[in-house]
């Protein structure tokens, strides 16, 4: 039986724990303070016979409430609303399965589903548990579980995109499109741009985005070449990864960050930008967040 409140254990499972409650939640500082919560629940705990499903079971139920509390206020979100980015280390995107189940793509499905659809398609569709184990997290008995669990999957089916990791060949595209879209080269930005692409920005209401999303090659080129002469003329831009994705952070000429651009490539072309220049989801952008769906149910 483990040592009860042992932080060393706790630790071991934190990016577990972090990535579950991130995916239920779509937002970094919730899903933080969801795992804080988990903590002294844990420290608090009489006797733990197995940490890691003891600390899912805390940590689903937490994230749950969180999500039914944060939901009414996303539903009078300014503008359009975008998971809070995350970043991730530049492997991240060897487990495909991990690395799509935190694209903005997906997470964005996922906010099309209610509280208790999303949490039991991410435990039973990224985390590997069985009904069974999803039934007892969140205290419903097998049969409804399954009837979720059917109904969450064919949603996802039906509006899930294409995912392709991030790759050598997408940074390449990326850098194609950067260039492009930096000098105005309308044809070459065109070239690299999907037919079905949408252009997402996230304001939040503080700061000046675009009022809805943008589709098609053309309006997204001529949409980006306007920010490029405009307000981003002067800045710097920087390439690094967030949610599994390759993405641009865009810095002022005093060197603050803007905003962050994560990038979705699919079969060679940009399918997907997300821009997210609400600074209350920047506060935290520099620190990295290691993910894990540790397959272990122990």
């Amino acid at each position: 039986m483990e040592a009860v409140g042992e932080p060393g254990a706790f630790d071991e499972l934190r990016p577990l724990l972090f990535t579950i409650a991130y995916e239920i939640l779509g937002s970094a500082a919730d899903a933080e303070d969801v795992v804080q919560d988990s903590y002294l629940r844990w420290r608090d705990a009489r006797a733990v016979e197995h940490p890691r499903a003891y600390l899912t079971q805390v940590v689903t139920r937490q994230a749950l409430n969180r999500l039914r509390t944060v939901k009414r206020r996303r539903e009078e979100y300014v503008g359009d609303w975008l998971p809070e980015p995350i970043r991730t280390e530049h492997d991240a995107s060897h487990d495909i399965l991990l690395a799509e189940s935190v694209s903005m793509a997906m997470l964005l499905v996922l906010e099309t589903l209610s509280p208790t659809e999303r949490a039991v398609f991410v435990l039973a569709e990224v985390f590997g548990h069985s009904l069974v184990e999803i039934a007892e997290m969140i205290d419903k008995n097998d049969a409804t579980v399954r009837q979720i669990a059917h109904r969450a999957r064919e949603h996802v089916r039906a509006r899930r995109k294409r995912f392709e990791p991030d790759s050598d060949t997408s940074r390449a595209v990326i850098t194609q499109f950067a260039v492009a879209s930096r000098t105005g080269d309308v044809r070459t930005l065109m070239e690299v741009l999907a037919p079905d692409v949408v252009s997402i920005a996230d304001g939040g209401g503080k700061v000046t985005v675009a009022g809805r999303p943008i589709r098609g090659p053309e309006a997204v080129a001529k949409y980006l070449i306007a920010l490029a002469r405009g307000p981003m003329a002067e800045m710097t831009f920087d390439l690094g990864t967030f949610n599994a994705l390759p993405a641009l952070l865009c810095h002022t000429a005093a060197g603050e960050l803007d905003s962050i651009l994560l990038i979705e490539v699919s079969g060679n072309l940009i399918s997907g930008l997300y821009a997210v220049r609400n600074p209350d989801k920047l506060r935290e952008s520099a620190v990295p967040r290691p993910l894990s769906r540790a397959a272990d149910h122990s």
